[in-house]
C-alpha cells in the first residue's frame, strides 16, 4: 500500500517521545495468591524464562509528531529495548510518509517493529481523516468478541473466580496452565459454578508431549466446556499436532505470535501449519500489515483464528480492536483483556467493553486519546528524539 496519492500535503517525522511506563496488575486477579508462576515467557536481562511476572516490566509509549501537527500513538510490548528503540527512531527522522509503503516499512525485523508501526499508521490514517481499520480494508463488525482471563487457580477458588465474570456477562475465560494443574477439576468447577461458560486452555507448550496431552483431552472432552487448546506442547512437533487434532473433538490451536522474534516465529508458520494439517484455527498477535496477511491467510484456508495479546495497555488494545474487526475468521473470543487486570489502560476513555464484545473505537486513527495525568503517574523515564 502506497499513501503517495492521497495527500498532498508533507507527512514527515519530525519529531517522537518515548515514555517508560511500569502499570501494575489489581491485587490477586493474575493467579491465586497461594500460587508463584510468573508468566513472561522470554529471559530478561540475567534471569531465564518464566522467572518474571508481566506487569513488572516497562513498555514504551510513543508519541509520533508529524510535520502537518499531527500525533500519532503508539505502545510497545513489555521489555523492549531501548538502544534498538533509540536506532530506529533516529532513522525515522525526516521520512515522510507518503514517501512509504505502510505494509512494509523501513525497520528492521525486531520486537519493536510494532510499536513504531502503530504510530506511524495512527498518524497517516488522522492526516488523511480515516479510522484505523479502513487502512485494512474496512471492518466487518462493529464488536469483537473477547474472553476473561486468568493464569493458573486452585481447585478451591477456580469455580467461584470464573462465575464472578459470568455475572459481568463474559461467556468464556482463557487459562494458563501446566502439568501441575488438574485442568480437568477446575471444568468440573466452572461446569457447576458457572454452567454455560467456555474455557480456553493455553498451556504455552508446557503438556510436554502428546502422551502427556492425551488422557487430559478425554478428561475435557467428559466435562464438555472446553472451547480451544492452544499451544499443549512445543511449537515445533507438528507431527504430533496433527496427532493431536485428529485425536481431540476439541480444537488444536497454535499462537503464531510475531513479537517473539527471537523464537523464530514468523508469518510463514501459517501456511506451514496448514500444509501439515497440525491446527484446526489460530490465535494470531503482531503489527498491523503482519496480522492482516496472516488472517488472509487463514481465511483461505476456511480456518478460524482470535487475536492474541501480552496483557497490553489501551493502545495496543484499541489496534487489536480495529484488526480483528477487519479480519473475516477472527471470530473465536480473542485476548483483549488488559483492562481487567491492570491497574490503568493509560486512556482518558476507556475503550467501551459489553461483554462478552469489545467495541471497535470510532474516529480517525485508532479512534482513542492518551490519559497524560496517568501517563505522568506510571512513567518512570522520558526520553525525546527530533522536535516535540
Amino acid at each position: 500500500m502506497s499513501p503517495t496519492q492521497r495527500s498532498p500535503e508533507p507527512l514527515v517525522i519530525t519529531g517522537l517521545e518515548f515514555t517508560s511506563v511500569a502499570v501494575p496488575a489489581h491485587p490477586g486477579v493474575i493467579n491465586s495468591d497461594s500460587l508463584a508462576k510468573p508468566l513472561h515467557m522470554l529471559p530478561v536481562g540475567g534471569k531465564s524464562s518464566w522467572s518474571v511476572q508481566f506487569d513488572t516490566l516497562p513498555k514504551f509509549i510513543l508519541r509520533l509528531r508529524l510535520s502537518n501537527g499531527v500525533e500519532g500513538i503508539g505502545e510497545f510490548y513489555r521489555d523492549c529495548a531501548w538502544p534498538v528503540i533509540t536506532s530506529i527512531a533516529e532513522g525515522l527522522l525526516g521520512l515522510d510518509l507518503r514517501e512509504v509503503p505502510l505494509q512494509k516499512l523501513p525497520l528492521p525485523l525486531s520486537r519493536e517493529y510494532d510499536g513504531f508501526e502503530c504510530a506511524i499508521w495512527d498518524a497517516f490514517a488522522k492526516s488523511v481523516g480515516l479510522p484505523l481499520h479502513a487502512l485494512l480494508g474496512g471492518k466487518l463488525r462493529d464488536r469483537v468478541k473477547v474472553a476473561s482471563w486468568s493464569s493458573h487457580r486452585t481447585d478451591n477458588e477456580v469455580g467461584a473466580w470464573v462465575a464472578q465474570y459470568q455475572r459481568q456477562g463474559y461467556d468464556c475465560i482463557k487459562f494458563k496452565a501446566d502439568l501441575d494443574d488438574d485442568v480437568v477439576r477446575w471444568c468440573e468447577e466452572i461446569a457447576q459454578h458457572a454452567p454455560g461458560m467456555k474455557v480456553i486452555f493455553d498451556p504455552n507448550q508446557r503438556w510436554e508431549n502428546a502422551a502427556s496431552v492425551k488422557p487430559i483431552i478425554r478428561g475435557l472432552e467428559r466435562v464438555g466446556n472446553t472451547l480451544l487448546l492452544e499451544d499443549p506442547i512445543p511449537k515445533w512437533m507438528l507431527q504430533d499436532y496433527a496427532d493431536l487434532r485428529w485425536f481431540s473433538s476439541i480444537p488444536i490451536t497454535q499462537h503464531v505470535s510475531l513479537p517473539y522474534v527471537y523464537q523464530g516465529q514468523r508469518v510463514h508458520d501459517v501456511p506451514n501449519l496448514i500444509a501439515h494439517r497440525a491446527v484446526d484455527g489460530f490465535n494470531f498477535n503482531g503489527g498491523l500489515a503482519k496480522f492482516q496477511q496472516m488472517t488472509a491467510t487463514a481465511s483461505s484456508a476456511n480456518l478460524f483464528c482470535f487475536h492474541g495479546s501480552e496483557v497490553d495497555l489501551g493502545i495496543l488494545e484499541a489496534m487489536y480492536l480495529h484488526q480483528a474487526a477487519a479480519a473475516e475468521c477472527c471470530v473465536w473470543p480473542s485476548d483483549i483483556f488488559g483492562r481487567m487486570i491492570r491497574e490503568h489502560d493509560l486512556l482518558a476513555t476507556p475503550l467501551r467493553f459489553e461483554p462478552p464484545y469489545a467495541v471497535v473505537p470510532e474516529g480517525p486513527g485508532l479512534g482513542i486519546v492518551l490519559d497524560h495525568d496517568a501517563i505522568d503517574r506510571y512513567a518512570l523515564e522520558r526520553h525525546e528524539i527530533g522536535e516535540f
